[in-house]
């Protein structure tokens, strides 16, 4: 007999351990299991290995809002990421629920059985499957078999090592050696620092600047809270204190964006001093938030800098050399080792092939329903995070909202919730307002918002609040049985 189970979360990271909490939690009669295609929990946490990998969101609101955030760094590392979520898997049972070396390859809705038969390609080289009542994604929304990697001329002619940091091999030495780094994002601005403390000299080469922020890597008000309140009670102040702060700040970004950029610039040039050039190498071209913002903590990058350990770069590559990197002005870049922490190639399903009754579901033809389902799919949510917040905070408010419709379906006696547009039109727009590299790359292949409610995304937590957590679940949801599946229940 096929194996069956109420719900099959796919992934084991951030995402699915929290699913899985609150299912267990607020669906405690129903079935589950994970299925991870690696041999490891933690996801993105355990996957990404390079040199001083953290957080860019403070840990009480990237951390579950069920399990405090008790360390005293608020921008986390990492490893303390990881040991985290393990802990948590640990301490729920849920880490037995797990099936490592499980791959979803395919997965096809039956609205005659009412469930998916969810296909799975194992470690060992066999392939099975299962079926499930609803089937929750969390694997994320980038490929891990591969990063974005453009294609450099000359590469193959450069006589050093060039690694890309979503693969970082275990036997990369760095000890005084002269380092280039492409990229600006979060990634290259965590490298550098890094890097920075073994290596002769890092360079960050980056084609143009990103908005980066420092903040201090410890939260001394939670910290103080945490030794006057109990722990549940002293992380809700401060994980709402740090929503409260990030939705008012975003608001002003986008109310008043040249001053907030004057604003961001000015603290850099505060850090590097008047003669720094700030305007060449820190002043983006885009308005802030139109782009995530680069944080870094107790202005490591800039203390980096100015120590002479790192420099900053802007310009563009004509090809690599054998001795390092040719740039369009004409210098030469000479380095021993290349890390291209060029991006992120998306992938919102990990490449899962979608039917529905026999036919394929494109999700570029699909408008998301509240940022966690697709229009006329039945029984599928998904997790994507916050542009502008942590990803968590979506995260857990989707596993909520899961679980209600669970709930409404056994309440009811029903067995399909599907997402409906109806007679009124939708227009249909982007899937983020986001100008993101590895959004842009990947539009065409992204499902659409709506230009209203329930199939726009909010991008603010407080209204995700109410309308997840409070608001009605028959708003466009169409809750049925279908023809043929009243005999499988029965």
């Amino acid at each position: 007999m096929t194996d069956h189970v109420d719900v099959v979360i796919v992934g084991a990271g951030l995402s699915g351990i929290g699913a899985a909490w609150h299912l267990q939690q607020r669906c405690p009669d129903r079935r589950y299991v994970i299925l991870e295609a690696r041999q490891a929990m933690g996801g993105t946490w355990d996957l990404f290995r390079y040199p001083g990998i953290r957080s860019d969101s403070d840990m009480h609101t990237l951390g579950y809002s069920f399990r405090p955030w008790t360390a005293a760094k608020s921008i986390a590392d990492g490893p303390s990421i990881r040991d985290y979520i393990e802990e948590t898997a640990r301490d729920g049972g849920i880490d037995r629920h797990i099936r490592y070396g499980h791959k979803v390859v395919a997965a096809a809705w039956s609205t005659a059985e009412a469930c998916w038969r969810v296909e799975v390609a194992r470690d060992d080289g066999t392939h099975t499957s299962m079926t499930c009542t609803w089937l929750h994604m969390c694997s994320g929304y980038y490929d891990y078999e591969q990063g974005h990697a453009p294609d450099f001329a000359g590469q193959e002619t450069f006589a050093g090592r060039v690694v890309h940091p979503q693969f970082w091999p275990e036997d990369m030495d760095y000890a005084g050696k002269k380092v280039v780094v492409i990229g600006s994002g979060a990634t290259a601005v965590t490298l550098v620092p890094s890097m920075a403390r073994q290596a002769e000299h890092v360079t960050m080469l980056q084609r143009s600047p990103t908005y980066v922020v420092s903040r201090p890597a410890q939260d001394r008000l939670a910290n103080w809270l945490r030794s006057k309140l109990p722990a549940k009670t002293a992380y809700g102040l401060t994980r709402w204190k740090n929503v409260t702060m990030g939705m008012l700040f975003y608001r002003m970004t986008r109310r008043r964006p040249e001053a907030t950029k004057e604003r961001l610039i000015g603290m850099v040039r505060e850090h590097l001093g008047p003669d720094y050039d700030v305007a060449t190498h820190f002043t983006p071209r885009y308005n802030p938030w139109d782009q995530r913002l680069c944080l870094v903590p107790d202005a490591d990058l800039f203390d980096t800098i100015k120590a002479g350990k790192a420099d900053v770069i802007t310009d563009t590559i004509e090809r690599f050399t054998p001795r390092g990197i040719l740039l369009t002005s004409g210098r030469e870049l000479e380095a021993d080792i290349i890390v291209t922490a060029t991006g992120l190639k998306m992938s919102l399903f990990d490449r899962v092939r979608l039917t529905r009754d026999g036919d394929e579901v494109r999700l570029a033809d699909s408008l998301q329903y509240k940022g966690m389902m697709f229009s006329d799919v039945p029984n599928l949510s998904f997790t994507f995070g916050y542009t502008n917040a942590s990803w968590t905070l979506k995260a857990d408010l989707v596993a909520m909202y899961m679980c209600r419709l669970l709930n409404t379906l056994a309440r009811r006696g029903l067995r399909q919730a599907t997402p409906r547009i109806g007679a009124v039109g939708v227009a249909a727009e982007p899937f983020v307002d986001f100008t993101s590299g590895y959004i842009q790359r990947a539009l065409d292949q992204l499902p659409k918002q709506g230009d209203r409610k329930p199939w726009r995304l909010n991008q603010n937590y407080a209204l995700d609040v109410m309308a997840l957590r409070f608001g009605s679940v028959d708003d466009s949801m169409e809750f049925s049985n279908p023809a043929g599946s009243q005999r499988r229940a029965a």
